[in-house]
């Protein structure tokens, strides 16, 4: 593995990831890639803090198993462990990720070693008494150690021999420096000399001390070995827990390294998808400092990279395979989140040149030697740079066109970059076969490190020698040699690469166009049916106006005053003759597939069946509406109301619905009904109880809710609320 992220240029990026672990280990998660990806995704909504760290505890859990006696600071490294999975178990954590936290279930004697260490792994007070006895008896002998040295140090006789006024630390030994002739003041031993010739002497009265502070160690190492025989007695008892948790924690350990390091720097996970196929948006090698982000579709089986030297042709097959394999071992990096990535058993770079004095072979042999190789591969992805190195071109051309062939057949992925245009014309016409050219700024003789699909690039190799200093004559002369035909195919080929720039950038303008051009229709649309609205809404008032006048004159006949009645009457009528409304609404004809509008939803009409009409909303939601009351709504606009209507609670919208008892389609189309009123009625959440029972009916609504498109997630409900029989379903 390490050969291969060296090849791609991932060494340090990886370095930096492992470097995240609370212990050292492969970057390998072993398992399921979409399960371990769910838990890190659930762990992500939390805020915690990373492991302390760790020692690798493969030897002690292999002396356990061998009934051996662990140390205290191994011990304690357990109790790390344990202290950690304590600490999670404290988060309200919710799905798989609960689900795996409530599995680790801690023996209660292990437990107890929370209570035995402090925080730097010390044994704390009250663990045993003979173990604090000892402890005080330390700490006492240690103090008349110090005091003894003052007293010394402050001995008026010694003061004219010492050299300075402290007690210095010599071998781990307190002592005085002193200057010769001390012998007749004070008894002492000497344990070293300065470079001044000055002596280091510790007086005998201390020797005393420090001989018994030796004894009262030695007691507790005692004390000390006591205790970790019955820890690690202990320990054998569980050796199954302690090998588990151990596995696990490092488990947790890939999960947090990789959640930490996605969180620098915005990085993304990108799943691998069970089809080989790779698309890359707007992915930027690790590597690379300040570099383009690159696009490429790789969902052909090969990719041929020609064009400018120095142009990123190498640096984009890199690219394509370090996205795979990042993507492999969940490693996040730098890419839109819509890319996709493919799944492959092996990741392969044919990237050097073979040829060494050791194992005594040429160039072209030892690729000859990595591509036998690659006939015995499946579902492998294959990075192969310069592929004509080291042999003439044309030959290679016509063996490489066979072999490549060959290995598409075998399930192989191949990227290819090359600086010769016969190999990629000879695949040209391959329907297998991917072309893509690195482009070239020929106004300013630079490498844009931008690249085109499609076409074969111009290698520039003159231009790229008068750049770097070759003289004008030169390269004019090299020219002439090339020959002008092959020149002029050169030209053809990048006028073609050229003319398929321009003919992609006018249609990306084109469609930007027609998007300004749908958006305005819209636009203009909905201002049709604002003022629609606006006529039908005046109408309706002059409407109301003359009911009014009219029951004015109705009034004034009640009262018999009928020749003034008649005669505000029939002017009432003629001026609602006048103001008479027209139908807002006329009846179309539509057909299945048209854009129709009903109240305040827009959708697609489905099916006609008499007078009634079943349509699909723009939200997804199918509905049976009344034919007469749809319209039609797109770019044939016809003058209609809008009605504005206000969505209630409808009578069968409840927000619980019981599926007791009912067969299988019995329950779905009832919870279909269901779902489909407690939208309409704008409700966010609702509880359905589908009972446990044998547990069809309980899968049979889980693979409904999985497809519904409205239904944003669901899990089950409360004990108090129904448990495991119930989803709590968010709408």
């Amino acid at each position: 593995m390490q050969d291969i992220i060296k090849k791609l240029d991932l060494t340090e990026y990886i370095e930096s990831f492992q470097e995240l672990f609370s212990r050292k280990k492969s970057i390998i998660l072993e398992g399921d890639i979409h399960l371990h990806y769910k838990l890190i995704d659930e762990l992500s909504k939390f805020d915690f803090n990373a492991p302390k760290e760790v020692a690798n505890l493969d030897n002690c859990l292999v002396h356990i198993q061998k009934q051996g006696i662990l140390k205290l600071y191994d011990i304690y490294e357990f109790t790390k462990i344990i202290r950690y999975f304590l600490y999670l178990k404290r988060f309200n954590f919710e799905g798989k990720l609960k689900e795996w936290v409530d599995k680790i279930i801690i023996p209660t004697d292990i437990l107890e070693l929370d209570n035995y260490f402090d925080s730097k792994g010390n044994l704390k007070e009250g663990i045993d008494d003979d173990f604090d006895n000892v402890q005080n008896a330390i700490y006492k002998n240690k103090e008349l150690i110090r005091q003894n040295l003052y007293k010394v140090i402050n001995s008026s006789k010694l003061k004219p021999y010492l050299v300075d006024s402290q007690v210095h630390l010599i071998n781990d030994q307190e002592a005085i420096l002193v200057r010769g002739g001390f012998n007749h003041i004070v008894k002492a031993t000497v344990i070293h000399r300065s470079n001044s010739g000055f002596f280091y002497i510790v007086p005998h009265t201390i020797s005393e001390l420090k001989q018994k502070r030796s004894d009262l160690i030695n007691k507790q190492e005692e004390i000390i070995l006591q205790l970790c025989k019955q820890i690690s007695s202990m320990f054998e008892k569980n050796l199954l827990f302690l090998k588990f948790i151990n596995k696990e924690f490092d488990r947790f350990d890939h999960y947090q390294a990789r959640l930490f390091f996605a969180k620098a720097q915005d990085k993304n996970f990108l799943l691998p998808s069970k089809k080989n196929s790779c698309k890359l948006i707007n992915f930027k090698h690790p590597a690379l400092s300040g570099a383009k982000p690159i696009n490429v579709d790789f969902s052909k089986s090969v990719i041929m990279i020609t064009g400018v030297n120095a142009g990123g042709k190498t640096m984009m097959l890199k690219s394509i395979l370090a996205s795979v394999f990042m993507s492999k071992y969940l490693i996040p990096y730098h890419a839109d989140k819509s890319s996709q990535i493919g799944s492959f058993k092996n990741i392969l770079a044919v990237l050097d040149d073979p040829q060494s004095v050791k194992n005594d072979i040429s160039t072209f042999a030892g690729r000859m030697v990595e591509f036998s190789s690659l006939f015995t591969q499946r579902n492998a992805i294959v990075g192969v740079d310069e592929i004509e190195l080291g042999t003439d071109s044309d030959e290679a051309a016509s063996l490489f066109k066979v072999i490549i062939e060959e290995l598409i057949k075998k399930d192989i992925k191949i990227i290819i970059t090359t600086h010769h245009k016969r190999l990629a014309a000879l695949l040209a016409s391959n329907d297998d076969v991917e072309l893509i050219a690195a482009l070239y700024d020929e106004e300013n003789r630079i490498p844009t490190y931008e690249f085109l699909q499609g076409t074969i690039g111009k290698s520039y190799a003159f231009e790229t020698a008068s750049r770097y200093g070759i003289p004008h004559n030169i390269v004019k002369l090299a020219k002439k040699v090339y020959g002008e035909d092959k020149d002029k195919l050169n030209e053809l080929i990048e006028r073609s690469s050229e003319l398929e720039r321009e003919y992609k950038q006018k249609i990306q303008k084109l469609d930007e166009e027609l998007d300004k051009t749908d958006r305005l229709q819209r636009g203009l649309k909905e201002q049709r049916e604002n003022l629609d609205e606006l006529i039908y809404s005046e109408k309706s008032k002059l409407q109301r106006e003359y009911k009014d006048a009219r029951d004015e004159a109705k009034k004034a006949i009640k009262a018999k005053i009928y020749q003034e009645g008649h005669r505000h009457l029939n002017t009432a009528h003629s001026k609602a003759s006048n103001i008479k409304t027209q139908s807002v609404k006329e009846q179309e004809e539509l057909k299945v597939g048209d854009r129709v509008k009903y109240r305040s939803s827009k959708g697609v009409l489905v099916s006609v069946k008499g007078k009634q009409a079943f349509i699909e909303n723009d939200s997804g939601m199918k509905m049976k509406v009344p034919l007469a009351e749809l319209s039609r709504s797109g770019n044939i606009p016809k003058v209609k109301p809008k009605t504005t209507v206000t969505v209630s609670k409808p009578e069968t919208g409840n927000v619980t619905l019981d599926l007791h008892g009912q067969r299988v389609e019995e329950a779905l189309e009832n919870l279909d009904k269901f779902l489909s009123d407690a939208l309409v009625a704008g409700f966010d959440e609702v509880l359905v109880y589908h009972g446990i029972g044998t547990g069809k009916l309980a899968a049979a609504v889980k693979k409904y809710l999985d497809k519904h498109p409205k239904i944003r997630a669901y899990e089950d409900a409360h004990p108090s609320s129904g448990g495991f029989g119930a989803k709590v379903i968010k709408l």
